[in-house]
């Protein structure tokens, strides 16, 4: 009878873990959706492109003061999972566009099939994994479209995504070096068993955005997901870990130099740790900013869900800013194998 309570107590609190993941990932999901309706504002369309017997949709943004006679950077946002390009835009609060206005580039969204992207996950039960939808290709053909559509940099082509579209960043960075110029990965990290290539075929500048108390993607790897682990999401390596593979891609020296960013917002209980690793040998960067006590967040960009389900957002940087600042410097360097 004893044991017949034991299990009964076990299984209870075995559904209710997993009834409170179920809630934070609808949650995640739908506050991704629906951060904002109002996002086709000047400047902004949604279209389309077929790709691999599918239609692809994206938001794209072109600056007023665009000029088909000049030609301007691209840079490509990917949302995270159980997110959209509308989502991605209202997460960070229509921060590109602000810049993409000031500075002169083109900014797009995409949006991954089923909310999802294949970032080379093993084992996952999202339609994007299961059925090994080519991303990739679909990455490739925007930027290509897109070229013969704007007067596009293909010189300054960059991508930068958070978590899912993070993982995917890194994807497009090993399988996609021709084409792109620098990555930045927020919220992300190396998925551990990867069902693709990690030899770019050049030089990929990359930074790298992390919380040290991220509860969905953890800073030392392992499984991704909340404490429960219910549902299986894959697992990544450590941040550091991933540090140092983009470290030996660029040739890069593993010594950093460590600077903290000023401790402008002391009530957001995080500080950010900048490491910058530079290679003598060619110039390329890896950098990486430690939020530390940082969440699976967007610095200066939208609390999304309360802290106590994706921890806390850094308001000591923008990290729009940051990554554009970083991205101008990159220039795309000749790919070895041409």
């Amino acid at each position: 009878m004893f044991q017949k309570h034991e299990n009964l107590f076990i299984g209870v609190i075995f559904l209710s873990l997993f009834i409170f993941e179920g809630i934070c990932q609808n949650l995640i999901n739908v506050n991704q959706q629906n951060l904002h309706s109002n996002t086709l504002r000047n400047g902004l369309n949604k279209q389309s492109l077929k790709w691999d017997g599918l239609e692809r949709t994206y938001l794209i943004y072109k600056p007023s003061l665009y000029n088909k006679n000049k030609p301007l950077p691209l840079v490509i946002l990917l949302h995270g999972g159980g997110g959209t390009g509308t989502a991605m835009l209202n997460l960070t609060q229509g921060g590109f566009n602000k810049i993409a206005e000031r500075e002169g580039f083109i900014v797009v969204y995409p949006d991954g099939i089923e909310k999802q992207w294949n970032d080379g996950r093993e084992g996952m039960q999202y339609r994007a994994h299961k059925e090994n939808i080519d991303d990739i290709g679909f990455i490739s053909i925007l930027i290509d479209n897109l070229a013969n559509q704007l007067n596009i940099d293909k010189t300054r082509v960059y991508v930068a995504g958070i978590s899912n579209g993070a993982l995917m960043a890194h994807r497009i960075g090993c399988e996609l070096s021709e084409k792109v110029t620098a990555i930045a990965m927020i919220a992300g990290a190396i998925p551990k068993n990867k069902t693709y290539s990690t030899i770019p075929k050049k030089l990929v500048p990359i930074i790298i955005i992390n919380g040290t108390d991220d509860p969905l993607i953890p800073w030392k790897g392992g499984k991704i997901g909340f404490k429960s682990n219910i549902r299986y999401r894959g697992e990544v390596i450590s941040t550091p870990d991933t540090v140092k593979f983009w470290i030996a891609i660029n040739k890069c020296s593993s010594k950093p130099t460590i600077t903290y960013e000023p401790d402008k917002d002391k009530n957001d209980g995080t500080i950010a740790r900048k490491e910058v690793y530079i290679s003598d040998e060619n110039g390329a960067e890896v950098i990486l900013y430690a939020i530390e006590g940082g969440g699976h967040t967007w610095p200066g960009g939208k609390q999304y869900l309360p802290e106590k389900i994706i921890g806390k957002t850094n308001r000591d940087i923008d990290a729009n800013e940051i990554i554009w600042e970083f991205f101008k410097k990159q220039v795309n360097q000749k790919v070895e194998n041409d």
